[in-house]
């Protein structure tokens, strides 16, 4: 089976709360990343926030030939995790430098963090033993952040399951790549596209079935949207980017936006905003006539200024309209209230737009006779 749990988790940064151990020195070099900059020219640039609440920097260095060029200090360590403990952290990753091939700090950090009891104890060279730092750091990261969440999920459905499946029966789960793994090795870091790899196997399938061997993906759920594209052979990657969320592991080439039709609409005075969050499948949408949260951008969208026409008859107008701020409904200039209650719109323009086409009429004529008279 797939899940978008562990997708839906990270999309709307619900996971455990999480502690990085790292290599003293490097304690933003997650933060820092590749110094990536996609919108070169943008004068406010907006970080993603880290999945790590809490980063300790070990007193400890390797070097790349293995060289112990300072040995680690546990007893430091020690009384740094007793803390985060108390205060309610439960999960730990564990990334140095060059413990992609040699990772006795690692394991020893690892084994002191499950001696005081942390229920998630991830370590870069069980979870990515790759080189680069960074890469190698945020799958561990993703890994410790979400693999909690899954294993929860994981023991609810099997005790679901058990009931009624026979004794020889094998939980399986999709991976991000597509393929299975039994349900006591499915871990975060491959979890992240469990449900949209599902997604675009069956549409393959589905399309070939059909006769088409070039296809376009759209998978819309509750909480995000996922596009795919097929054209004989699935597309893989080998590193991705998530919600602003670097990993590396090998997965379908899948793009997801944080935004499906159960997105909760907020407004900041100034101008809406779609998810993260989401109302989720339970209690689910007010729209819905479930007691849930509201408004989502779909009934918001139909009851402020779309045909009713056009959309499911099992959304509730009333109910919606009830739990919508009244100030946040507010017809527009162009359109008519009436087109919020099913009366079509009238088309000819508003007075400002007529004034505002006089002007450009007598600017371009003043511009015209200029040019003549130079």
């Amino acid at each position: 089976m797939g899940t978008t749990i562990a997708t839906n988790a990270l999309l709307e940064r619900k996971g455990e709360r999480t502690l990085l151990l790292i290599t003293r020195g490097f304690g933003d070099a997650l933060r820092i990343g590749y110094q990536a900059r996609p919108r070169i020219f943008a004068k406010h640039i907006v970080k993603p926030d880290m999945l790590y609440e809490r980063v300790v920097e070990v007193d400890e260095r390797v070097r790349a030939d293995g060289t112990v060029e300072r040995a680690l200090d546990l007893a430091a360590v020690r009384s740094e995790l007793a803390r985060a403990k108390a205060d309610g952290i439960r999960a730990v990753a564990v990334v140095l430098m060059h413990a992609y091939r040699y990772s006795e700090h690692e394991r020893r950090l690892a084994a002191l963090a499950r001696e005081l009891g942390f229920p998630q104890v991830s370590a870069s060279h069980e979870v990515s033993p790759l080189i680069k730092l960074v890469g190698r750091g945020d799958t561990t990261v993703v890994d410790s952040y979400l693999s909690p969440i899954l294993r929860r999920y994981m023991a609810q459905v099997a005790d679901e399951l058990n009931a009624g499946m026979p004794q020889n029966a094998r939980l399986m789960f999709m991976m991000s790549s597509g393929g299975l793994t039994a349900a006591e090795l499915f871990r975060g870091k491959d979890a992240i596209l469990s449900g949209p790899a599902g997604g675009v196997v069956g549409m393959a399938e589905t399309g070939r079935q059909a006769g088409f061997a070039r296809l376009i993906g759209f998978d819309m759920g509750g909480t995000s949207t996922d596009v795919s594209h097929f054209a004989g052979d699935h597309e893989r990657t080998f590193e991705t980017e998530v919600a602003g969320v670097r990993m590396r592991a090998p997965m379908m080439l899948i793009h997801t936006v944080a935004a499906g039709g159960g997105s909760v609409l907020h407004f900041d005075g100034a101008r809406f905003r779609v998810g993260p969050d989401s109302a989720g499948a339970n209690p689910g949408r007010n729209a819905t006539g479930a007691a849930g949260r509201s408004p989502s951008p779909t009934p918001m969208s139909w009851s402020a200024s779309c045909f009713p026409i056009f959309f499911p008859r099992y959304l509730d107008r009333d109910r919606t309209s009830r739990s919508t701020p009244a100030q946040w409904v507010k017809p527009s200039r162009r359109w008519p209230k009436t087109w919020a209650t099913g009366g079509r719109p009238k088309r000819s323009p508003t007075a400002s737009s007529k004034s505002r086409s006089r002007t450009w009429r007598t600017r371009s004529r003043k511009s015209r006779s200029s040019a003549v008279t130079t």
